[in-house]
């Protein structure tokens, strides 16, 4: 093809002012469009966390499986909870039944201050503090070991369990020795995010189970 001159100086035209864009673009062009570069995540869109833990189903809605029946499903204190307030109740009984006639009476309500609430706390140190109790033990030389058996449960509430516990203690006064058994009802309580012994009294006069 034959080009005049005014032609050939279009054309060389329309080249430079192609070529001048082609280097503009290449020079200016966002760093994510360049090949093989990874596109940047819009900042608008939140990138998706981990999924939260599944909730359990309410209650139990299959058919119950006997040998798979979990009736902790159906409880307000899970099984850790319930070993916990089971564990508490049995301790507390064997504590309560363990003194010596030469120790303080502050020493012994210490020793049970981690098993209670503050309130059960005050009235056992008030009962340890007794002068006549203090004095018969003194005078007896009066030294019991407690232990204690988880009988039964009396009741599950929303924040409590009754226990049924026997404590047994063995007592020696000066040279003689023998053996005596109470059963206590033994109320452990939430209280706060710990389970405490919120009351405790002799089995056969009961005592109200929930403590709200």
């Amino acid at each position: 093809m034959n080009l005049n001159d005014r032609q050939r100086r279009f054309l060389f035209g329309g080249l430079v002012v192609l070529l001048t864009a082609i280097g503009l673009y290449l020079t200016f062009a966002a760093p994510e469009d360049e090949p093989g570069r990874p596109k940047a995540r819009p900042s608008g869109t939140p990138t998706a966390g981990p999924p939260g833990p599944a909730s359990p189903p309410p209650g139990i809605q299959n058919p119950v499986n006997p040998g798979q029946f979990d009736i902790y499903r159906l409880l307000p204190f899970n099984r850790e909870e319930f070993a916990a307030a089971a564990d508490l109740a049995q301790r507390f009984v064997a504590a309560y039944g363990t003194y010596r006639f030469d120790e303080a009476p502050e020493t012994y309500a210490t020793r049970l201050s981690g098993f209670v609430t503050d309130d059960l706390k005050a009235q056992l140190a008030r009962d340890a503090a007794t002068p006549g109790l203090l004095e018969e033990r003194r005078q007896d030389q009066v030294v019991a070991q407690g232990s204690a058996s988880l009988d039964q449960v009396r009741t599950i509430e929303n924040n409590s369990i009754i226990f049924l516990v026997t404590g047994t203690q063995r007592v020696s006064e000066g040279t003689t020795e023998s053996s005596d058994r109470k059963r206590y009802a033994v109320t452990v309580a939430r209280d706060g995010g710990s389970l405490k012994i919120y009351s405790f009294e002799p089995a056969d006069v009961g005592q109200a189970g929930d403590t709200g």
